[in-house]
């Protein structure tokens, strides 16, 4: 049975990834930090057997920090992981302009701690840097594997630093590592704080009468925009290859937040211009405008394609959250909810099957 160890574990990308790794049979094991309060909502489920089994549930949590190199060490020497996925990050970049040392150590410097104990452990492992488009920054679009980065926040700073000591430990060690260029997937299970998902969230409150308006901020950014579940596929396949590499993994689609925003609120029949308004607080002290993958090698290579494309991801996330506001606010919101958005069953039938 393989081992795999997920930093990141309790976001978007590592609970997918968990719930992959543990259809194809491997024993998984997760970073968390302590906290006061819990936070693996997202991967809970994981821990009950279809047939009631808990004793045959092969996810084990450990308490660690990417900040801190010795719990990376034991962590790394006591699993033993044949694959490590390094997803754990201070990923939100408006944020990062505020904490720029922060992200850089978490971001940037964690990278570093990782590699560095599966050097001195010695143990034959495969390592997942998750890197990100936004390390392209201001390049001009398509984006692909030879595109010189631009970055143009701390936190695409910090990601091209983990990027770059990747493939220096990769070439100077000879460890298998590889970069993952994931650009922008969503899914219901995204942060709220994030763009996609603010949006999706506010189209149900507004449609439940529990909200009025959305304040957003630049609304001509342009994003390849993919599925998350099938994203987290293309990082397993990058592991298997024979020799570590990096690659690109996009739509080779890029669509507005104004587009969204259309898709979103049409979805439901409601105008959004009468709902949105633009805060000058959410624009950042350096925009990224165009982010186009070129996702070539990863579809001759991986033979990984997207299914899930723009518009069908839109109606999912806003499917998931129309669902998510009846449960909050059940009763009259519901009923509200079913006055604007008619096929109501349909939808929440979808939404119980992508989430099996």
């Amino acid at each position: 049975m393989k081992k795999a160890l997920i930093t990141g574990i309790t976001g978007q990308d590592g609970s997918y990834l968990t719930e992959l790794l543990l259809h194809k049979g491997y024993e998984v094991h997760g970073l968390i930090r302590r906290a006061s309060t819990f936070n693996t909502r997202r991967i809970q489920h994981n821990y009950h057997d279809p047939h009631g089994r808990r004793e045959d549930v092969k996810l084990f949590l450990h308490y660690g920090d990417i900040s801190v190199a010795e719990t990376i060490s034991n962590i790394i020497y006591n699993v033993q992981p044949d694959e490590i996925y390094h997803l754990a990050a201070q990923s939100h970049v408006r944020v990062s302009f505020d904490m720029p040392e922060f992200t850089g150590d978490v971001t940037g410097l964690g990278t570093i701690r990782l590699l560095e104990a599966m050097r001195k452990s010695g143990i034959k492992t495969r390592f997942y840097q998750a890197s990100s488009s936004e390390m392209f920054g201001a390049a001009k679009p398509p984006q692909n594997e030879f595109t010189a980065f631009e970055p143009r926040s701390p936190y695409a700073a910090a990601k091209v630093y983990a990027y770059w000591v990747t493939r220096n430990y990769r070439e100077g060690y000879n460890l298998f590592a590889s970069n993952g260029i994931l650009f922008n997937h969503e899914s219901p299970r995204r942060g709220e704080t994030f763009v996609t998902r603010k949006i999706t969230r506010a189209v149900a409150a507004i449609a439940a009468k529990r909200q009025d308006k959305l304040y957003l901020g630049n609304l001509d950014s342009l994003r390849d925009w993919g599925y998350a579940p099938e994203y987290v596929e293309a990082m397993w396949q990058i592991l298997q290859q024979e020799k570590g590499e990096d690659y690109v993994i996009g739509t080779g689609e890029a669509h507005s937040v104004r587009e969204f925003l259309d898709e979103a609120f049409g979805y439901v029949g409601i105008d959004w211009h009468n709902h949105v308004e633009i805060d000058p607080r959410y624009f950042r002290p350096t925009e990224v405008d165009y982010l186009l993958a070129d996702p070539a090698r990863a579809n001759n290579q991986l033979h990984w394609q997207p299914k899930i494309k723009f518009h069908e991801l839109v109606r999912i996330m806003v499917d998931a959250d129309l669902e998510l506001q009846g449960q909050e606010c059940p009763g009259e919101g519901k009923r509200i909810i079913e006055e604007k958005f008619s096929d109501w069953h349909r939808w929440e039938d979808q939404v119980v099957s992508m989430e099996r």
